[in-house]
């Protein structure tokens, strides 16, 4: 993975200022946020915020368990945990901006006394071994090559027992993507395996898998509805073409094909730590 890559790809500057715009064009008070207000912007992953609802049932989320969420993004997934289940919640991103973004949004919605955010690379997580109940991660390692030592990193500071819960995309059927793409705006930013290599991974770092479920199917209708919307009447004030850049609407029709050719897949799963 090069860092720098990465950290220039998302960090695309000037995001906290469009949010702000965004939401105040439709309409919100900014001194009364909530966390649904921030919904069109907060969840930076395929299907949004039902694909938070249900891996948040995958993970069987308790009141008094510490989770960290690696690769948080703007800290959508994080706010909504700790909405709902009055969890506390560590969110990790390598990217400076969604760091700092992430902890002015949550500061908005006065969730700061449940969240914390910390700028770090997944592949040298800065926690102690056997420190969370549970690891959420969504749509990270596509941009990370050594798959083993990602995951191994995951369940390292897992507690015995703990639960990894993860939503991914893979590759697909041994044809690269089109690219750019949401998650890389060409290919030597990518780093996407097959469903069975990840298997691989995840078990050869002493985790069980229990759920794989392929949401593929369920994913390509998300991105043609925003495709679909963003070419009738143009993007809204606030979406996650904000978070995409000028590129933003080639990478929905290259996201498009990419699914209808199976040339990647995406998959929500758990896996328990031996």
């Amino acid at each position: 993975m090069d860092e720098n890559a990465v950290n220039n790809h998302y960090g695309i500057s000037g995001i906290l200022k469009s949010i702000l715009d965004g939401l105040e064009s439709s309409g919100k008070d900014l001194n009364s946020l909530t966390p649904g207000d921030l919904a069109p912007i907060d969840e930076f992953h395929t299907r949004g915020k039902e694909s938070t609802i249900e891996i948040a049932k995958l993970a069987e989320i308790q009141p008094d368990q510490s989770i960290l969420d690696v690769g948080c993004g703007l800290g959508g997934s994080a706010r909504y945990i700790a909405d709902q289940f009055g969890c506390s919640i560590m969110g990790l991103d390598l990217t400076k901006e969604y760091i700092d973004v992430a902890k002015k949004l949550t500061e908005f919605v006065g969730l700061t006394d449940k969240i914390s955010f910390k700028q770090g690379s997944a592949l040298e997580l800065p926690f102690p071994s056997g420190h969370f109940d549970i690891v959420w991660t969504e749509h990270t390692q596509m941009n990370i090559s050594n798959k083993e030592r990602f995951y191994g990193e995951l369940s390292r500071v897992l507690k015995p027992k703990g639960r990894l819960v993860f939503h991914d995309i893979f590759a697909g059927d041994a044809v690269e993507p089109y690219f750019p793409a949401p998650w890389a705006e060409h290919e030597s930013l990518s780093s996407l395996c097959t469903q069975e290599q990840a298997k691989t991974s995840i078990q050869n770092s002493n985790l069980t898998i229990e759920k794989w479920v392929d949401k593929s199917s369920l994913s390509l209708p998300f991105f043609k509805e925003m495709l679909q919307k963003i070419e009738q009447v143009g993007p809204p004030p606030l979406g996650l073409h904000l978070l995409m850049g000028k590129t933003a609407k080639t990478k929905l029709i290259n996201q498009v094909r990419n699914l209808e050719e199976n040339r990647i897949s995406v998959v929500q799963g758990s896996a328990l730590k031996n």
